[in-house]
This record gives structure tokens, C-alpha cells and sequence, in this order.
């Protein structure tokens, strides 16, 4: 009994646009679903989490409100976020669970205190019989196979959902962090706009992300992509088709790009000198969902003149690294753990 009750622990990513759960037992990610709730609007009663919540953005009639309950990485909504943590773990233990799990989640690493109570709060009180917290970057460092406990610089780049954190970590320990709420959801509202702007085409947040994942570049293509966007004419309020570019696209998320870039040079200019030459000699890796965007290591590296690598498993490193944290006490051990 002793020995199940160990494995019961869960590690979870809860992004502003994705939430992924690492079991302990299982070694290896169980639950991926998006961040988003449907909530009945006069009762707050939840209708549906996740995948099926995530089919209503934008397509529910006005007694019923699809939420993201986390924003730029941090709870916006207190009950909706613990229903939907207490989903998650039901999903992942079944109804009637016996043993509580230990839950390790992953946080910005400027998070406030009054925030990172909220956080602890809302696991527990979903079902957790422990909550630990881990930094992002952290995390993803460790999901990306970085040796962190190790006396050398290891930069790293996580771009999210709702925000960017980049940090140097050494032993252990966070030496120089940066966080900016500028990632991959501001590509989405750039496109959004700049469609609306330069086509008078009013478009929804999935149909932005679709075109970002499919056109969206960094850097210019040898051979510019084109695609089909449907949408709403502002002029004529009829359902309208146009053909967008990659360059266009290029263009629309290039003010974000390059926010994200200043703050990775911000980072290395604060970074101690030894570190800063491991930080030479091994490059930076770059996780997380906005670091998909075509090219975009190749700009950071053509920015910074540093190597710039693409963690295996960008979007899940994260997870991975909380699962990770979880196994190795000792890593446990040197988080700024809090405990209930």
C-alpha cells in the first residue's frame, strides 16, 4: 500500500492554453487538454472542461460563456480553475480515488505570493493531498534533459501560451529570471488584428492559431506560403474569404517576436560572466509552444550570434520537467517548496 501511495503523484502544466498532467506511475504524460471551461452564466455551473469546453470557444448561445480561467500564466478565476484541476485529476484517477495524489505545478517564475496561494489553494482544495510548486523555466530545463544541479550556466527560453520566462540556471538555482506576458496568445491577437486592419476580415482566436501554426515564420521564406481564411466582411457583415501570406503573417506577429528577443538580450546582459561563457560554449535551448513558429530559433540566433537549440519535445517539457521533480527528491528539496 505504502509502495502505490508514492506513485499516486501527478505533475501538471496548467498553461493559459494547454493543460498536460505527468503521472509519477506511469512515466509519461496522460492527460493533454486545453485550458478552457463552459460555465452556465446565470447558475456558474460547469458544463463542459477541456477538449469539449474548447469546441464551444466562440459557438455558445448567450446563457452559456466557454472561459479560459488562467491568463498569461496565472489564475484569473479561482472556483473555475479548482473545478477544472478536480477534473483533471478525476480523468486521471477515476471518480472513486482512494489515495489523494502529491501534485507538483508548474508557475512563472515572477509569480506574486498572494498567486502562488492561489495556486496551492486551488490544488488542494481540488483534491491534492500535497502541492508543490516549481518555476517554469525550471521545469522545462529539466524536461529538456539540462543537468541543472551542475556549477555551470544553462539558459533557457520557455514560450507558453500567456507568457515567455527565460532564465539562467545554475546548481540548482534560478540566478538571473525574466518573465513578459508576450507569447504565444499575443501571436494570435496579432494576426487577429492585423487581419481585421489590412482585409476588413473579422476572424476567430482558433481560426489565428490555425494560421500561425500553418503559415507562421520567423524569417522570411524562400517561397511564400499561401492560405484560405474564412471569416466575417466588417464592410458587409457576410461570411467572406481571403488568401493571407506568410510574409503578411511574418509581419503581423514580428512587434512580439521582437519583444521576446529584447528580453532574452536583457537576461544576458545580466548574466555573471562565467556564467555568461558556459552560456557561449553550450548555446540555449528554447521549449514551449511559441518557439514552434518556423524560424524563430534561427532569428534568436541570428539576434544573440549564441546557439540556439529546439528542446525534442518542445510543447511538453515542462510537464516532463515537473514529472521529474516529483522523482528526484533532492531537486524537490532545493524548490522553494510550499507545503500544506
Amino acid at each position: 500500500m505504502a509502495f502505490f501511495k508514492l506513485n499516486r503523484g501527478l505533475g501538471i502544466d496548467l498553461g493559459t492554453a494547454n493543460t498536460l498532467v505527468y503521472s509519477k506511475k506511469h512515466k509519461r504524460i496522460v492527460l493533454n487538454e486545453p485550458s478552457v471551461v463552459a460555465v452556465e452564466r446565470e447558475t456558474k455551473k460547469i458544463l463542459a472542461v477541456g477538449n469539449e469546453a474548447k469546441e464551444m470557444l466562440g459557438k455558445t448561445p448567450d446563457s452559456i460563456v466557454a472561459v479560459r480561467p488562467l491568463s498569461e500564466g496565472v489564475i484569473a478565476d479561482y472556483d473555475i480553475t479548482e473545478a477544472m484541476i478536480k477534473y483533471f485529476i478525476k480523468k486521471v484517477f477515476g471518480s472513486y480515488s482512494f489515495f489523494m495524489p502529491e501534485i507538483m505545478i508548474c508557475v512563472p517564475v515572477d509569480i506574486t505570493g498572494v498567486e502562488k496561494r492561489a495556486v496551492l489553494e486551488a490544488t488542494i482544495s481540488a483534491g491534492a493531498k500535497r502541492a508543490y510548486l516549481i518555476e517554469e523555466a525550471r521545469a522545462a530545463a529539466l524536461g529538456a534533459g539540462m543537468d541543472i544541479s551542475a556549477p555551470e550556466g544553462n539558459m533557457i527560453i520557455d514560450i507558453g501560451g500567456g507568457s515567455t520566462d527565460i532564465a539562467v540556471i545554475s546548481l540548482g538555482g534560478t540566478v538571473v529570471s525574466k518573465t513578459i506576458r508576450i507569447a504565444g496568445n499575443n501571436f494570435d491577437a496579432s494576426i487577429i488584428k492585423y487581419i481585421k486592419k489590412t482585409h476588413n476580415l473579422l476572424i476567430g482566436d482558433k481560426t489565428a492559431e490555425e494560421i500561425k501554426i500553418k503559415i507562421g515564420t520567423a524569417l522570411p521564406l524562400e517561397e511564400e506560403e499561401i492560405m484560405e481564411v474564412k471569416g466575417r466582411d466588417l464592410m458587409m457583415g457576410l461570411p467572406k474569404t481571403v488568401s493571407i501570406s506568410s510574409e503578411e503573417i511574418r509581419e503581423a506577429i514580428m512587434d512580439s517576436l521582437m519583444e521576446i528577443i529584447r528580453c532574452i538580450k536583457s537576461v544576458l546582459e545580466q548574466t555573471p560572466p562565467e556564467l555568461a561563457s558556459d552560456i557561449v560554449d553550450k548555446g540555449m535551448v528554447m521549449t514551449g509552444g511559441g518557439s514552434l513558429i518556423r524560424n524563430f530559433p534561427e532569428m534568436v540566433e541570428k539576434y544573440t550570434s549564441l546557439k540556439v537549440t529546439l528542446a525534442e519535445n518542445p510543447l511538453e517539457s515542462v510537464v516532463r520537467g515537473s514529472g521529474l521533480a516529483l522523482e528526484q527528491v533532492k531537486v524537490l528539496r532545493k524548490i522553494e517548496k510550499a507545503e500544506r
